[in-house]
Formats: structure tokens, C-alpha cells, sequence
């Protein structure tokens, strides 16, 4: 009774049953070390895999700036930022990297004859080096090649134009005489699709000679072996989010084969300070293209997203567009291009941008103000302006006082409601983007920037010297007269061609893209 009563209440397992779990324990344990094992291998680095890095800095002193141990770049922390992650150091010993950014072998960043795609950037400027060295370098820095700069006014001085003429892959073009009687001479001059947009100064001046700048650079494009070409302004700058690394060249790398054109949709600034100097490394907020949004987002939000400005983004809403390097390849305005033979295949991507610093320093109002002549007035700001902020933002320049100016400036540009600005983050409509800052801030702080300029030549080619000045002192004076054909003085010269091409082109060339303001709430804008 009583070995009943102290009996097992479970039977006792069999002699195979205790073999079998200790076979399954000794299984469970040696599987983990043998996986840990494995990742060792993986990332030993005396093995025969390779760390991807090492074909972009096979050794320390090639980091590219702020990469390596003792720069003070990496104590920059965003953590909440998604692009930051591309840029992090690594955290191993040794002071090693595995980021994926792709930096280059020494601060001229030269590239190597076999580097894929090879992508060039056109613009036309009269900036100075402040602006266009950390443009130029960040752009280097994410895979373009090679630089087609029109230059005039400041850019062209001598002053400038010897330190751009020095660094590798840029070709500086001014805007002198003989370059105003080829491009007259050029067979957009003579067609009609960009028709619409001569007659008319300042912002509409500027827009027919970035095109015709724009046909040039595809000819140049061809001649330097290029694959890709895009034209931005020198303040705007290219972020090749989605990629597999921080890389325009990878991005481009991974478009299909029969693609033609690349769009990719603008997010414009949101600055948070009246007092931005350097808008490159001080503005990190931009406020989303309507692409990029739910309708809804979008729709639901507007009037609050606009803040009684008459459009969703300030300037511009509709991108800009990169195109493959091929035959008959022409520009369709400063935003898209286009093809005489046919009609391209285009696709939008869905998370790089074109990151558009637009009215982002103060200094801007007055900028504008004083390029061109109008008169302020709300009629004849329009014989000036395709935009309705631009229009506004230079009647208050031309009119008020300074801290009118100042006042106007804070209530329609500056970001400086901090519970907006929290409400419209956490809906998508304003996002934080840190990459182009650190890469900038890098590169000012490594002395890539001072280095070009010293390392320039004291003087430029008596040529060269002559051609700059004339195009800094008369560059005004050369855009009008190039205009002034197409206002009336020689239209005489051309009106048999006009009259010729006018019934073909208006049936197979549809008009040149302008700047467009993003979709209005109600379809129209009220200022």
C-alpha cells in the first residue's frame, strides 16, 4: 500500500526515449555555436570575402571627410533621420567603415575611366564660390562626372571662373558674343515649341537661355562620353534616396535599359530661421512633393501646409528630369527633355528628390528684386514672373522697408510655429533630411573647399581673362540683345523659317515644360 502510495504518478521513461533528448539537448546547443561560429568567418577580414568598402578606401587615408576616427563629424547625431544610417560610421574596432556611401580616393575626386554610368550635370549660373563649391563637391560626391557651367555675372569674373576652370571634369562656358550668334544660329532659335516664352524679360529671359544652354551641354555630353544628363540650379540638390547606397551613379545603375528619362520630384525647403547664412548645412526640414504623398495627406492638410501663400510649394512644383544620352535628344525647357523622333519612356521615382533651397536666406528677396527691371505692379510682375510667389515676393522687395521686407519674409517663408511644424512632420507633409548637411559640413571641414581655391592658378590665359571679363560686364547687356531677336529687332531674319516649321512643330513637338506650382486645393490660387 504504502510503494502505492509513494509510486510515480508518470511512468518512467524508457532507456531509447532518454537517449533521443539528450541527442535533441546537444543538438540545440552546438547549432547556435555553430551559427556564431559561421558569422565570425563571414566577417573576419583575413577571409576571402570582401567588405564592399574597400573598392571606394582600400586604407585609412582615403576616407572620404568625416569618415575617419578623429574628425569631428561623426558626433553629429540624428538618430530619428532614416537617411543618417547611410552615413554612420561603422561600429567594429579598429576604426573601420561599413557605411555604404560611396567616397571617393582624394579630395579632387577624379574618376576612373571605367566608372558607370557616367553622369554630367548643365546649369546656368552667376552664382559665386560660396554657392557653387559645396553644390559642385556634393554632387561629385554622389557619382556625377563632369560639369557644363554657363557662366556670367559673378561666376564669371575672373575671380571665380580661374578657380572653376581648375578642378577636374568641370568646362566652363561664357556667355560671350560668339556664344549669343551660335546659339541664334542653333535649331531651337528657329522653332516653335518654346515659342510662348519669348518677348518677356527676367524669369522668362532666363528660361529660353537655360534651354539653349541645355542644347549646347547635350552636344558636349555626347563629345565626353557621357550616359546620363540632368540640369539643376546651383540651389538645388540631388538626393538619390532608395538606392542601395547613398549614390546618383548606383540609382541611374538600376534603371531599365529601355527607360529614356528620369524624373524626379522636387521637396522644397523649410527654413526655420530668418538669419540663414549657409543653407546647405543649415536647413535639414523640406516639405514633401505632392508625388510622394497620399491624396488625402496632401488635400486634407493643404490650406495649413500653405499658410496663405498662394500655391503648396513657394516656386515649383513639378521636378526635374534626367535623360539618357542618345540620338536626338533635345531639352524641353529647364525641367524635362524631350526626343525629335519620338516620345520618350519616362518613370518618376518614388523616393529621390530634387531638394530645391528656394528663398532659404533673407538676402533672397532682394536678390531677385534686383535681376530684374519690372515694374511692381501686379500687371506687369506677370511680363516677369511665371509664379505667383515670385511675383508677390518682388513687390514687396521693389516697395517696403526693410523690416516690412523682414516681417513679410517671417509670416510667409519662415517655418516658426513649432506645433505645426511637429503636426505636419508626424503626417508626412514636412520630413528631415541630414545627408546632404553632413556631407557638405564634411567636405568644409576636411578643406576641400579652401584647398581648390588655393591650389587655382593666380591668373587665367589672356584668352580666358578677356572672355570673363567681357561676360561679367556685359553678360546683362549680351542676354538682352540675344532676347531682343526674339522681341521684334531681327524678327524679319527668321520669319521665313518660322512660317516654314510652324505647321509641323506645333503638331509633333508639344510646348516646353515651365515651372508649374504643385495641384491647387480648389484649382486656383488666390494671393
Amino acid at each position: 500500500m504504502a510503494g502505492g502510495l509513494y509510486a510515480p504518478i508518470r511512468p518512467q521513461p524508457s532507456p531509447q526515449s532518454t537517449s533521443f533528448t539528450s541527442k535533441l539537448l546537444l543538438l540545440l546547443t552546438l547549432l547556435p555555436l555553430s551559427l556564431a561560429a559561421f558569422a565570425f568567418l563571414l566577417q573576419w577580414r583575413g577571409g576571402a570575402v570582401n567588405d564592399p568598402i574597400t573598392r571606394w578606401s582600400p586604407d585609412q587615408s582615403h576616407l572620404f571627410p568625416g569618415m575617419d576616427v578623429t574628425s569631428p563629424l561623426p558626433t553629429l547625431s540624428h538618430s530619428s533621420s532614416s537617411d543618417c544610417s547611410l552615413l554612420a560610421r561603422g561600429s567594429g574596432g579598429g576604426g573601420s567603415s561599413s557605411g555604404v556611401f560611396p567616397y571617393y580616393r582624394d579630395w579632387k575626386f577624379d574618376f576612373s575611366a571605367d566608372l558607370k554610368p557616367k553622369i554630367c550635370i548643365t546649369t546656368t549660373t552667376s552664382a559665386g564660390l560660396e554657392q557653387i563649391l559645396p553644390w559642385m563637391f556634393y554632387h561629385k560626391v554622389i557619382g556625377v562626372a563632369t560639369f557644363f557651367l554657363f557662366v556670367e555675372g559673378k561666376a564669371a569674373s575672373p575671380e571665380v571662373s580661374k578657380v572653376l576652370e581648375s578642378i577636374p571634369g568641370v568646362k566652363v562656358i561664357y556667355r560671350t558674343k560668339e556664344l549669343e550668334e551660335q546659339q541664334a544660329n542653333s535649331r531651337i532659335w528657329n522653332e516653335t515649341w518654346l515659342s510662348s516664352f519669348f518677348y518677356k524679360p527676367c524669369n522668362y529671359e532666363l528660361f529660353v537661355k537655360q534651354s539653349l544652354n541645355m542644347e549646347m551641354a547635350i552636344v558636349m555630353a555626347r563629345n565626353f562620353g557621357m550616359d546620363w544628363i540632368v540640369h539643376l540650379d546651383t540651389d538645388e540638390l540631388l538626393h538619390p534616396a532608395g538606392a542601395r547606397e547613398y549614390s546618383l551613379r548606383q540609382l541611374l545603375l538600376d534603371v531599365p535599359g529601355d527607360v529614356d528619362m528620369v524624373v524626379f520630384p522636387n521637396y522644397e525647403s523649410s527654413v526655420e530661421r530668418d538669419d540663414i547664412k549657409d543653407p546647405f548645412t543649415e536647413i535639414s526640414m523640406f516639405k514633401k512633393n505632392y508625388d510622394h504623398l497620399p491624396k488625402d495627406t496632401y488635400f486634407g492638410l493643404y490650406k495649413e501646409s500653405t499658410r496663405g501663400n498662394p500655391n503648396y510649394f513657394l516656386t515649383y512644383g513639378n521636378g526635374k528630369s534626367v535623360a539618357r544620352i542618345q540620338d536626338h535628344l533635345r531639352p524641353n525647357g529647364a525641367h524635362r527633355w524631350h526626343n525629335y523622333m519620338k516620345t520618350p519612356k519616362e518613370i518618376k521615382l518614388e523616393e529621390a528628390a530634387v531638394l530645391h533651397y528656394t528663398y532659404a536666406k533673407f538676402s533672397d528677396l532682394t536678390s531677385r528684386r534686383d535681376r530684374c527691371g519690372c515694374k511692381p505692379t501686379k500687371e506687369d510682375v506677370k511680363r516677369c514672373f511665371m509664379l505667383e510667389f515670385d511675383r508677390a515676393a518682388f513687390i514687396i522687395a521693389s516697395t517696403a522697408t526693410e523690416e516690412e521686407m523682414l516681417s513679410w519674409y517671417r509670416e510667409h517663408v519662415v517655418w516658426t510655429d513649432k506645433t505645426v511644424n511637429l503636426k505636419l512632420m508626424r503626417k508626412g507633409i514636412l520630413t528631415r533630411i541630414y545627408a546632404p548637411m553632413v556631407i557638405v559640413q564634411g567636405l568644409r571641414e576636411s578643406g576641400v573647399f579652401s584647398s581648390v581655391i588655393a591650389s587655382a592658378p593666380a591668373t587665367l590665359s589672356k584668352d580666358k581673362f578677356l572672355a570673363s571679363v567681357e561676360s561679367s560686364n556685359s553678360s546683362r547687356g549680351a542676354a538682352m540683345e540675344s532676347v531682343a531677336r526674339k522681341s521684334g529687332k531681327s524678327k524679319e531674319s527668321h520669319a521665313t523659317a518660322r512660317k516654314a516649321l510652324e505647321a509641323v512643330d506645333n503638331a509633333i513637338h508639344e510646348a516646353a515644360v515651365p515651372p508649374l506650382s504643385p495641384p491647387g486645393f480648389d484649382g486656383e490660387s488666390q494671393f
